[in-house]
Parts: C-alpha cells; sequence; structure tokens
C-alpha cells in the first residue's frame, strides 16, 4: 500500500466517526433519479436542494443517457422509489466545447501515443442530444409513463437549471 490516499482515507475516518447513515435503506426518498456530467463544478444534491438519501446519481462525461444510465433509470423505477428522472447536462462542458479529433489530439498528447482510435462521443448540439436523451428515457419500455421526465441545463456560472424538455 502507498500513502498516495493518505489525505483521503484521513478524511474518510473524520467522515466516518460522524456517519449518520447507518442502517439506510437505499430508497431515492425525494423520488428523485438524476443523469448528469462528471463535471466537479456540479453538486448534484445540493443544485436540487435534496440530502443524502434523497436521489439516484448517475454521472458520466456530459451527463448522457448511455445503456449504462438506463439501466440504473429502471433500476431506480422499479426497485429504489424513483418517480422523477432529471437529465442534466451543463454549460461550457468539454464533451460539447470540442470536436471528437481534439479531445483525441488532447488526450494522445497526454497520454504520450495515438488515441485517434477512442472514441469520446462529443456532443456536437446540447440541447438536440438533451431531447433526444429524454426521448430515449420516455420510449424506453420498463419506465412507466407514470414516471415524470425533464431535460435541463445547468449553468456553471450561476448555479441555475432551466428546464428545455
Amino acid at each position: 500500500m502507498s500513502a498516495d490516499f493518505d489525505d483521503l482515507l484521513a478524511a474518510n475516518r473524520d467522515f466516518a466517526a460522524h456517519f449518520a447513515l447507518s442502517g439506510f435503506d437505499g430508497v431515492a426518498h425525494a423520488g428523485v433519479a438524476l443523469v448528469t456530467c462528471m463535471d466537479s463544478r456540479i453538486d448534484p444534491l445540493g443544485m436540487l436542494g435534496l440530502h443524502a438519501g434523497d436521489a439516484k446519481i448517475f454521472r458520466n462525461p456530459g451527463g448522457r443517457v448511455t445503456e449504462q444510465a438506463l439501466e440504473a433509470l429502471v433500476l431506480g423505477v422499479h426497485l429504489l422509489e424513483v418517480k422523477r428522472i432529471l437529465i442534466v447536462p451543463h454549460t461550457r462542458c468539454a464533451m460539447a466545447s470540442n470536436t471528437e479529433a481534439e479531445l483525441q489530439e488532447k488526450i494522445g498528447e497526454s497520454a504520450g501515443m495515438d488515441a485517434s482510435w477512442h472514441e469520446f462521443h462529443v456532443i456536437t448540439d446540447q440541447v438536440a442530444t438533451l431531447k433526444h436523451d429524454v426521448a430515449k428515457v420516455l420510449a424506453h419500455p420498463l419506465i412507466p409513463d407514470t414516471i415524470r421526465v425533464g431535460g435541463f441545463m445547468y449553468d456553471v456560472d450561476t448555479g441555475l437549471l432551466d428546464q428545455l424538455v
């Protein structure tokens, strides 16, 4: 074992000393599921006024509804009391600010090897992509019509959400 994670392990011990979620049932107490980007400027619970245990959160580059996100949403709806689904990309997202070739070049330079073979799934039109992702959730045969699905844009400079779909 290395010391590379000592600071995080120390913080975890402090967290555990005040841990209040022991025995928690794991359902989404606010009935919310959120698909959003992995961007560290996003505080998924805070931006919605929620707390630990209120929501199921799935994060990935660009906040896309991938097959893995759909899997999480179906599980959330049927097993974890999810009633509302929010899909939330954000402003100034690297996945929407670069071309596929630009990301491949940047990654290749950082890695010191050719990355042109790796697809990063850039987003050329965030609003069109958001509409597509909302439609994908609504059309999924295992997501009942009773589930509310919305598409929102999060502004990383103001903290505001704008419902677009």
